[in-house]
């Protein structure tokens, strides 16, 4: 029998209890620790939604279920694992644990679907340098974005239609992703052209061109330093639409593949309380999370990594 291919499943990772939020934010500020005042904003939102968020739940169901799905259809041809980018499983400890049971070779993909040089691609670099350390011959399918593979746009398209088929008049519709700071763009990162075409991709599929329903680009979830974070910020994109004598958004949060503190509380309280304050109907779309059809988007990309990595 064939080894086995590996494949290393990469998310950003969250906090799993209060006492956690500390040294996890410090983590995620490359080693900086938060100001008394940004610890207790961000224990702030993390209560809002419930105390913690539920990222590390949903993407353990992500993962568990793209391993469900590669196995039923390949029996025993790959071995999943996960590894997270700020908490444990690391991305390291899990590159090389998968480097040692007996694998052909790894595919390693980010459950964010663009690339970023201050996303996605620091997951690929960490992990390959723990491949190469612990398997130096070892081959590592690097799945850079994902965007645009074949039915994610149809997905999204229809979760946007069924939220605008439930959202007040006149609608408007964001799409969505995180924002990076102005410097990344300027360094030649081609993320925003991704989002941008992420959203274009969604918006022909959902009818929008063709329709009454105008579309724009805004960013969100914007890091609290100083530097110039890529623009329109959404909640600024939402006082415009106001101020045009737009009725109603609709946000598709195009960047994100599941419910965390960047949908639970900066669209469905923060977003969604600077709307009603503008006089606007708000409305999101349902977040795909452990949705089988997505899993089995995903399970596609991978496999078809694994075919070009032999």
């Amino acid at each position: 029998m064939n080894a086995p291919v590996g494949v290393l499943v990469m998310a950003h990772g969250t906090p799993g209890s209060a006492e956690e939020i500390e040294p996890f934010y410090t983590r995620i500020r490359r080693g900086r620790p938060p100001s008394p005042e940004q610890l207790a904003d961000l224990v702030r939102r993390y209560e809002a939604i419930g105390g913690i968020s539920p990222l590390t739940k949903r993407t353990r169901a992500q993962v568990d279920g793209l391993a469900a799905l590669l196995e039923a259809e390949e029996p025993g041809r790959y071995l999943v694992a996960y590894g997270a980018k700020h908490t444990e499983p690391s991305i390291e400890r899990a590159a090389t644990e998968l480097a040692g049971r007996g694998v052909s070779g790894i595919v390693g993909i980010v459950l964010t679907p663009h690339r970023s040089s201050r996303g996605s691609t620091e997951y690929l670099d960490r992990a390959a340098r723990a491949i190469a350390a612990a398997r130096p011959s070892l081959r590592f399918v690097r799945v850079e974005e994902w965007f645009d593979a074949p039915g994610l746009p149809e997905l999204l398209a229809r979760r946007l239609t069924a939220a605008l088929a439930a959202a007040g008049p006149d609608p408007t519709v964001l799409f969505s992703a995180h924002s990076v700071p102005e410097s990344v763009r300027a360094a030649g990162d081609d993320y925003p052209d991704q989002v941008q075409r992420s959203a274009e991709l969604v918006a022909k599929a959902a009818d929008l061109d063709g329709s009454s329903v105008p579309w724009r680009v805004a960013w969100q979830s914007a890091g609290r330093t100083d530097e110039k974070w890529l623009g329109p910020d959404l909640l600024a994109a939402l006082d415009q639409l106001a101020q045009e004598g737009r009725r109603s958004a609709v946000v598709c949060p195009v960047g994100f593949v599941s419910d965390h503190l960047e949908i639970l509380y900066d669209l469905d309280i923060e977003a969604r309380a600077r709307a009603a304050s503008s006089g606007l109907a708000f409305a999101r779309t349902e977040s795909v999370n452990d949705d089988p059809e997505f899993l089995a988007i995903v399970g596609g990309v991978v496999a078809a990594a694994g075919r070009a990595g032999r």
